[in-house]
């Protein structure tokens, strides 16, 4: 039995199907995304959605979907399905539908009375091209396809409407045409891998609608045009290849291509192979051959933070540390950039904020750990010096080591940790002066530093920065440890947050601790007490003041419920890593418990990938973006921390 693999029952369910989502990526940037009865519920969703440098920094949805329909003696059986306004589908595909498999290509087999098609759908690998491969498994009389291509030419971030300034414009090419509906977009190429009749029939599709982004109080209709249609008749055991791409390619290769890019997919039969496909799935490499990791899915970009705590889940615990050092390569150069005061020359959105300079230590701690000292000090050891030794001396403009050791940063004005929602114009959760996770990081960092300058032989050094770390960590117990065992969420002079959050896991995860045995116990046991779900640590106590843990509704009512009690997986990670450090195999079967959670969700909301957040009360509904690398890096990297624990005696 397959892995992803879904029966007629939840496929025809509109309830069911339409809340599961789909996603294909070329690691260039570009995307396919819908659900899995091909009915586009997000403003994001798009057959072919492509980066378009020329107009913005967006990506942009040229080819919105493409309906097949099946005729035979005349009559038409329609496989598309779209919902307009009014809470109307149309023409109802997804009723004809007998099964759905993902575990290696994306699969839907149709049943159309004695006609059964079925059709895969793969994204090609680095290139601007969704290719899908239509067969007709049985037929018992003559049968024809036609295809008709719904276009949108507009940003993920807009909507198209009804206009005289759409081109209708087209030019036949290899066994399709080749068309573009607004001046500054690249031409959009449709080719099929049999010869074709294309019949020019140009109309509108009015009032589509997508309601996910009804849910999130945004506008949810368009229009999208549709310039005619392709048929061809097909034989049974045929296979047709359809192309759509930003290129054109020559279409007898077609079908070649499409068997050449199974063969570069590995299945997912199970929880771990779904998530190293994730892992995949947020490579990007720019063509000046710069590498990065998109922060998520649909709409995030590259962002410093997140690349940092995502980059040793998503390399090194699937054993690709070649990867993690390209991404680091790119990452570092943008760094020290920052530091140096020098425009940037990286698509890394964030750099300034100021913990991205101590969670880039982190990530080459666990490079350190995983390639080994000589290798990873070899790589990485001035860098890491050069960070310590930029905080230290002040470098940082929102970063100001203080005399007792402490870092303080102002975000009281401005977000300034990984909490940073906005409602107008302010920061939800104003984290500001002290921040728990910020000097946590600072102490690991200097210990690791030390260690590293003491095995280097640069005793002196190591013993210089030794004493600034017994400084930070004697400061750090008197200002964040509370009477009542857990940790301040920060503390700027008088003003101290005592809001029950996940941040404070931190101090505990990290090799290098501030805290006694004890301290760090007693921390563990209340965020196991107040903030663990079956999706990761909640962002605050549901004994806490403000405590709001649905993320649903218009914008301002998700910003405020952002960090006020959601769940986040990638918390998890820390919290699970936190827990073997102090216990060691014996919370082994409590951890695999909690795995649990996450291998639910690899077939309820995105498919074979993780959600952004989590409703922080049950039934814990996934939110947000469809896949979110920091997620599914932690994930992976806890699994490969519970290989490590099983393994020791």
């Amino acid at each position: 039995m397959s892995y992803l693999r879904f029966e007629k029952a939840v496929m025809t369910n509109l309830q069911e199907s339409l809340r599961r989502e789909l996603l294909r990526t070329n690691r260039s940037g570009a995307y396919s995304s819908s659900t899995l009865v091909d009915c586009n519920t997000r403003k994001y969703h798009g057959l072919l959605v492509v980066p378009v440098p020329e107009l913005d920094d967006d990506n942009h949805v040229l080819l919105s979907s493409l309906d097949c329909t099946v005729i035979q003696h005349g009559a038409e059986f329609n496989l598309g399905l779209h919902k307009y306004q009014g809470n109307t589908f149309s023409p109802n595909g997804h009723k004809y539908i007998r099964e759905f498999d993902a575990s290696l290509v994306p699969t839907t087999t149709y049943r159309v009375g004695g006609v059964v098609l079925k059709k895969e759908a793969i994204f090609q690998a680095y290139e601007d091209r969704i290719l899908i491969r239509y067969t007709l498994v049985d037929a018992h009389s003559a049968t024809t396809l036609r295809f008709r291509p719904f276009l949108a030419f507009r940003s993920v971030r807009q909507f198209t409407h009804e206009n005289m300034t759409a081109s209708r414009e087209y030019k036949e090419i290899d066994h399709g045409i080749k068309t573009c509906m607004y001046a500054g977009y690249p031409d959009l190429y449709m080719q099929f891998s049999k010869k074709n009749e294309f019949v020019f029939m140009p109309d509108w599709y009015r009032g589509i609608e997508y309601p996910k982004e009804q849910e999130r109080g945004y506008a949810s209709n368009e229009d999208l045009y549709v310039p005619g249609y392709f048929e061809m008749p097909i034989k049974k055991g045929e296979s047709i290849v359809f192309a759509a791409s930003t290129s054109q390619i020559k279409a007898t290769s077609l079908k070649k291509l499409f068997d050449d890019e199974v063969g570069l997919r590995a299945p997912r039969d199970n929880f771990y192979h779904c998530l190293v496909t994730a892992a995949h799935q947020f490579h990007n490499r720019q063509p000046n051959d710069d590498r990065y990791l998109l922060a998520g899915y649909p709409w995030f970009k590259a962002r410093a933070r997140d690349t940092f705590i995502a980059m040793p889940g998503l390399t090194l615990a699937i054993g690709e540390r070649d990867y993690f050092e390209l991404v680091m390569q790119t990452a570092e150069k943008g760094l020290r950039e920052f530091m140096e005061e020098k425009p940037l020359s990286v698509k890394i959105y964030e750099i300034e904020q100021p913990d991205v300079p101590l969670w880039a230590i982190w990530a080459v701690q666990q490079y350190v750990k995983d390639a080994g000292k000589d290798e990873g000090y070899q790589r990485y050891g001035q860098f890491v010096k050069d960070i310590v030794d930029y905080i230290a001396k002040g470098g940082h403009p929102n970063l100001r080591l203080d005399d007792n050791g402490l870092v303080y940063s102002n975000g009281r004005d401005k977000a300034v940790t990984w909490m940073n929602s906005t409602a107008n114009g302010r920061p939800v959760v104003p984290r500001s002066g002290y921040i728990v996770e910020f000097n946590a990081l600072w102490y690991n960092a200097q210990k690791f530093c030390a260690a590293m300058l003491a095995d280097q032989g640069r005793q002196q050094e190591a013993d210089e920065l030794e004493q600034s770390a017994a400084k930070t960590k004697q400061s750090f117990v008197e200002t964040f440890v509370n009477d009542y065992g857990y940790l301040l969420d920060y503390v700027d002079g008088n003003n101290m947050d005592w809001s029950v959050r996940p941040n404070m896991i931190f101090a505990v995860a990290f090799d290098y601790s501030p805290l006694s045995q004890q301290q760090m116990k007693n921390v563990v046991d209340i965020c196991t007490r107040e903030l663990l779900t079956p999706k990761g640590l909640r962002s605050l106590s549901p004994k806490s003041g403000g405590y709001n843990p649905m993320y649903v509704g218009p914008q301002t009512q998700r910003d405020y419920a952002y960090h006020q009690g959601t769940a986040w997986p990638w918390l998890g990670g820390f919290y699970m890593e936190a827990c073997l450090k102090l216990y060691k195999r014996s919370r082994l079967s409590f951890i695999e418990r909690q795995m649990v959670g996450y291998e639910d969700e690899i077939d309820y909301h995105a498919i074979g990938t993780i959600s952004e957040l989590f409703d922080g009360n049950p039934p814990f509904h996934g939110r947000g973006a469809m896949a979110f690398a920091m997620n599914v890096a932690e994930i992976l990297r806890t699994l490969k921390l519970l290989e490590k624990y099983s393994y020791q005696k």
